[in-house]
């Protein structure tokens, strides 16, 4: 290790033909003050003879520092031999410009400079001195036997351990964790995950496991900020009148003919009058109340899981959407969690209590419309918005009858539509894909490996138009800007979540498939499921 003072750029210039190809230059600023840089050239050597190097500084003194190694291998059948030597060399100032060596240019000062800035502005490293410390202290026989180690986290801040378990990985965990905590406090979070391409399960059953360390400043989510409060608040606003001009569209049979092209014309951009409006809003409110009301539920089955567990979660950002009232909301975890069966349930219990919520309004509504005592409270909705589901164009042809459904249109309580508007929002944020509540369940109950197939799966999916008919589209790219990364890793990312879980999603992703998936026109045509077209 060479300390070089005052100097703002660094020159590593190789002055032996020696030096084979595959060395490995890696340069890290230690510490910056008001009027120098200290910077710590390393230089791992993977052959066996090193020729020597010199190192330049290059700054407001005009001065360099040369410094000569030479080590001796392996020689053949002798046996094994090896020296060192150094040598002083007398400072001399060079005429070449700095990052030009003897074969040409190796690493120019915007390279090296670019090297000390990524240091600075990137997060904090785990200290090499607590890694000594921290393998002698918690890893061995009694634990887990480290062999290696790798970068760990999105910026190779970490540092991950690879080697055998040496007992119940649950049962080493916590000791390791125990551990942890007495030799360094809480400076640092140790992860357990599933060793990168591992070869082979563990002996013992179940994946090979190994330990990322993260210091916690990197690995805790932040807290929320001033501006993102009032970016949710800003975001419900617009929701609110989403789900109120949701609840004015529903009335199209009885709208001036001006707002019905607005809803209806896709080259429609300039908004009709006001004062149009204006008479439909108050018997739009009870849609948009209940449209809001599911979304609003669904968020708060999220903090009900998650209180008990005391887990954190940001507020909620909702979507508006003119089709749904609501695309649903982004709600990030403000905590790690300690196990994949945290993730699963908090992931689940949103969508589970919106759901319960939407199908109660469904088929409530569903009653009152095919009593005729209130049908001062309907409205004639089209019957083609029954086509848009399997599941719920066969309760409603269930419940309604074929006379009813078997028409262009169909009179329905506000109920349905908010129902039907929250069960395929419900639907769409179960799709097993990234950070949406069925990407989170999905690797919570099958790993993040599952995810991944999963993922591409939805996405063929809904590019092809099989699930969610013309909003596939919109959803697809609303995914793909906002929800595409996954979650992050838990404490401990390997122990499974258990059978029932896992069954309990397959059969929800199967209920998401027949909710999303609409009814062919020879189905629809069979069942009587509104007027199917013939040419």
């Amino acid at each position: 290790m060479t300390t070089l003072p005052s100097s703002s750029f660094l020159n590593l210039r190789f002055r032996s033909p020696l030096v084979s190809s595959n060395l490995e230059l890696k340069m890290r600023s230690a510490a910056m003050s008001r009027r120098n840089w200290r910077g710590i050239c390393l230089c791992k050597l993977r052959t066996g003879r090193v020729g020597r190097f010199r190192c330049r500084s290059i700054g407001n003194n005009d001065n360099e520092e040369e410094s000569g190694i030479k080590d001796q291998g392996k020689s053949g059948e002798d046996g094994e031999k090896s020296s060192s030597e150094r040598n002083s060399i007398p400072t001399s100032v060079s005429s070449r410009p700095p990052g030009i060596s003897p074969d040409g240019p190796l690493f120019s000062s915007f390279q090296v400079d670019s090297v000390k800035l990524m240091d600075l502005l990137g997060p904090e490293k785990v200290d090499q001195s607590d890694v000594k410390l921290i393998k002698e202290k918690l890893f061995g026989y009694s634990t887990f036997w480290v062999t290696k180690e790798e970068p760990f986290g999105d910026l190779s801040e970490g540092i991950l351990f690879l080697g055998n378990l040496r007992g119940k990985r649950e049962d080493v965990f916590a000791k390791l964790q125990k551990l942890l905590r007495e030799v360094t406090g809480d400076k640092y979070n140790l992860f357990m995950v599933e060793e990168p391409n591992s070869e082979g399960p563990d002996p013992r059953g179940g994946p090979r496991v190994s330990f990322g360390l993260l210091r916690k400043e990197v690995s805790e989510p932040g807290p929320t900020t001033l501006w993102q409060y009032v970016i949710s608040v800003l975001l419900f606003v617009l929701t609110i009148g989403s789900c109120v001009e949701l609840g004015i569209a529903s009335q199209i049979t009885i709208l001036p003919p001006e707002v019905v092209k607005y809803f209806t014309d896709p080259n429609a951009i300039e908004p009709p009058d006001t004062q149009l409006l204006l008479p439909f809003v108050e018997s739009a409110l009870p849609l948009a109340y209940g449209v809001l009301g599911v979304q609003l539920f669904h968020e708060v089955g999220h903090f009900l899981a998650a209180f008990p567990k005391k887990v954190k979660l940001s507020i909620p950002y909702f979507i508006p959407n003119i089709t749904l009232g609501s695309f649903g909301a982004i709600t990030q975890f403000k905590s790690i969690l300690p196990d994949r069966k945290t993730l699963f349930d908090i992931s689940m219990a949103g969508p589970v209590a919106g759901a319960a919520l939407s199908f109660s309004m469904f088929c409530v509504g569903l009653l009152l419309s095919s009593n005729p005592a209130g049908s001062g409270d309907l409205v004639q909705v089209p019957s083609i918005l029954f086509q848009g589901s399997l599941l719920l164009g066969l309760i409603s042809r269930a419940t309604l009858g074929y006379t009813a459904m078997h028409a262009a249109t169909v009179s329905v309580h506000p109920l349905v539509i908010a129902g039907w508007c929250g069960l395929t929002t419900t639907a769409f944020n179960m799709l097993p894909v990234g950070c949406l509540d069925g990407g989170r369940a999905m690797q919570g109950a099958f790993g993040k490996s599952a995810l991944v197939g999963s993922g591409l799966t939805a996405y063929s999916l809904l590019g092809l138009g099989v699930l969610g008919g013309p909003l596939s589209l919109p959803w697809g790219l609303y995914v793909l800007i906002c929800q595409r990364a996954p979650e992050k890793p838990c404490l401990n990312d390997v122990t499974d979540v258990g059978t029932w879980r896992q069954t309990a999603l397959i059969v929800t992703l199967v209920l998401v498939v027949l909710t999303l998936l609409p009814l062919w026109d020879e189905l629809a045509e069979e069942l009587g499921v509104g007027l199917v077209p013939t040419f």
